[in-house]
């Protein structure tokens, strides 16, 4: 286990949620990945996520989760709890989760398991199995078709000791709200939508959120939740306006673009990156322009 194993009961800030950087071959580039993380430990987070969503969790082959969660704890150096991203089926997850304990993770974030729109009965076995693998804390991160309501949320926290948290990536304010007032304080609660979801989150108490915009621009992102705390609401949508929503207006034409173009970006920045993996689309060549633009824009953030 790592230093940082014990992670505060109530996280306060932005979790980074690195990109795995690729070869132009569409390889595996861990030097690459140890000069982004490098640079992004220059920053204070509260938490940070080895291959999670923005990670490509479901491109990795296991000895690559592995080697990624490797290195981000290497990084990491106990500085900061370190969150590894599981799923797929309930072996394959299971076998994620245990490795990453291995390696030093302090948390497993569980994204939805490979079967759509799946029964109440059968994602709580699935959730179950994962926290079940290891005793490390069990994040549950509800995107795409996972988005419950509240008494499963209670069901799983009965069942699940290890459950500690839940990240928010539907950005139903509504239904979060709900499942905020019925579990209380048993859970953390994370934003997960986005940073252009910072203002709905921050509405509703919540004091955390991911960001992909911690990828390129570590300040613009603690920024947005310096602001969002403090209630700066006219600086907080100034920053919104100018940069947060034109960057997310280009990231919302095409499925999988919430990777693709934090990872042009980042190649414009000079950062590593690399090619994402199918089923993710390339970016168009039409758009490399716009990226440059955004990037250039942001200058002052990088």
């Amino acid at each position: 286990m790592s230093t940082a194993n014990i992670i505060p009961a109530r996280l306060t800030g932005v979790i980074a949620f690195p990109v795995t950087p690729f070869t132009p071959g569409g390889g595996l580039d861990l030097a690459g990945l140890e000069r982004n993380l490098e640079a992004l430990m220059r920053h204070g987070w509260a938490a940070i996520v080895a291959a999670g969503g923005t990670g490509e969790l479901y491109s990795l082959t296991p000895d690559e989760h592995r080697e990624v969660v490797k290195m981000v704890v290497k990084q990491a150096a106990g500085r900061t709890p370190v969150v590894a991203g599981v799923g797929f089926n309930v072996a394959l997850g299971a076998q994620l989760a245990r490795q990453a304990a291995e390696a030093g993770a302090d948390a497993i974030l569980a994204l939805p398991p490979y079967y759509p729109q799946a029964d109440d009965e059968g994602l709580l076995e699935y959730y179950a199995a994962l926290g079940a693998a290891t005793p490390l804390p069990l994040w549950i991160y509800s995107r795409d078709w996972v988005n419950p309501e509240a008494d499963w949320v209670l069901r799983l926290a009965e069942r699940v000791p290890t459950l500690r948290a839940w990240k928010d990536g539907q950005a139903d304010l509504r239904r979060l709200q709900r499942i905020m007032h019925r579990m209380g304080d048993r859970l953390q609660w994370i934003g997960g939508a986005g940073d252009d979801a910072v203002p709905g989150y921050y509405a509703l108490g919540i004091r955390v959120f991911t960001s992909s915009i911690s990828t390129v621009a570590p300040r613009l992102a603690l920024k947005l939740h310096e602001l969002a705390a403090q209630g700066e609401q006219a600086e907080l949508h100034k920053l919104l306006h100018e940069f947060v929503t034109p960057l997310y207006g280009l990231r919302a034409r095409r499925r999988g673009y919430e990777v693709t173009v934090m990872k042009a970006m980042m190649q414009e920045a000079g950062l590593a990156a690399g090619p994402v993996r199918p089923p993710l689309p390339t970016l168009r060549a039409s758009e490399r322009a716009e990226v440059a633009a955004l990037v250039k824009h942001w200058q002052a953030w990088l």
